[in-house]
C-alpha cells in the first residue's frame, strides 16, 4: 500500500528559500499540497522560483528576510500570515558559515555567524512559536493548532571539525535550543525537532567538492560520496507531517553515517 503525506490546507514557511537546501525543502512542501512562503534576501531568486512553483499548480509568496533583523523577522512573519494565512510548519533554514583556524576568527566573524545561526534561528522560531502559541490558547484565529517547526542544524553540531570551528559552535546551540523549544512548546501542540544534514552538494559549495581538499574529504566519508538536497526530502516530510505529532524533541542526523 502506498503511504503519501498530504499537507494540503498547511502554510509552510521556508527560511533561506532562494537557494541549497532551502529551495529544495520550498520545491517538496509545495508538491506535497502546502502554501509554501518563500523567505530571504535575494528577493529576486525568491521570485523565480516561487513563478516555477506555481506552474506546477502551487501556492507560494515571497517575503523579504533578514534573519540578522530582529524587526525584519517581525515584519516577514506579519506578512506572510496576512498573505496567506496562519503559519502552521516552519523550516528554520537560513544559515552561513565560514572557514578558517579557531586562531583567525575575529570578532566580526564570530558575531556574523552567531547571529545568524543562532540568533536569527531562534527569533524567528519565537515570532512563528507566539502565533501558534496564541491560536492553541484560542487568543488568536484560526483552526489549526499547534504546529510543526523544523530547526535545521547540521551534523557540525554533532561532530567537531577543524577550521570550521565557530559553525559547529553556532549549530550546537541550534541543537540544544530545539530541544528546550521542544520541552516549552509541546504543551501548545507544536512540535519542534533538528535536522541535521551532513556534507551536501549545493551551488553554494559545488566548488569545493571539485578540488583537491574537496576531493580529500569525499574520500574520508563513510561511503565516500556527498549528499544531494533531494536526500533530506524524507526526513522533512516525516517532522512536517501532521501525523509526526508523537516527534517531538528529536535531532536526526542525514549524513550517510558521517558522525556515527
Amino acid at each position: 500500500m502506498a503511504y503519501q503525506i498530504d499537507l494540503s490546507g498547511r502554510v509552510a514557511m521556508v527560511t533561506g528559500a532562494s537557494s541549497g537546501l532551502g529551495e529544495q525543502f520550498a520545491r517538496i512542501l509545495s508538491r506535497a499540497g502546502a502554501g509554501v512562503v518563500l523567505a530571504a534576501r535575494r528577493m529576486e531568486r525568491l521570485k523565480t522560483l516561487r513563478a516555477e512553483l506555481e506552474a506546477e499548480g502551487g501556492d507560494a509568496h515571497v517575503v523579504a528576510l533578514d534573519v540578522s533583523d530582529v524587526d525584519s523577522i517581525r515584519a516577514a512573519v506579519a506578512h506572510a500570515e496576512t498573505e496567506m494565512g496562519t503559519i502552521d510548519i516552519l523550516v528554520n533554514n537560513a544559515g552561513m558559515g565560514t572557514t578558517q583556524h579557531l586562531t583567525e576568527v575575529t570578532p566580526e566573524i564570530y558575531d556574523d555567524v552567531m547571529t545568524t545561526n543562532t540568533r536569527g534561528a531562534f527569533f524567528v522560531a519565537q515570532e512563528v512559536a507566539k502565533r501558534m502559541i496564541a491560536r492553541s490558547k484560542g487568543t488568536a484565529p484560526g483552526t489549526f493548532t499547534g504546529g510543526r517547526i523544523v530547526n535545521v542544524a547540521s551534523v557540525a553540531g554533532l561532530r567537531a571539525s577543524a577550521r570550521i570551528g565557530v559553525y559547529c559552535m553556532s549549530k550546537a546551540a541550534v541543537i540544544h535550543m530545539t530541544r528546550v523549544m521542544a520541552l516549552e512548546w509541546g504543551r501548545y501542540g507544536i512540535n519542534v525537532n533538528a535536522l541535521c544534514p551532513g556534507y551536501i552538494d549545493t551551488e553554494i559549495n559545488h566548488y569545493q567538492w571539485q578540488g583537491e581538499a574537496g576531493q580529500k574529504l569525499i574520500q574520508m566519508l563513510p561511503r565516500k560520496r556527498v549528499g544531494k538536497p533531494q536526500d533530506l526530502d524524507a526526513v522533512l516530510m516525516m517532522l512536517c507531517a501532521n501525523e509526526s505529532h508523537f516527534v517531538n524533541g528529536a535531532v536526526i542526523s542525514a549524513d550517510d553515517g558521517y558522525a556515527v
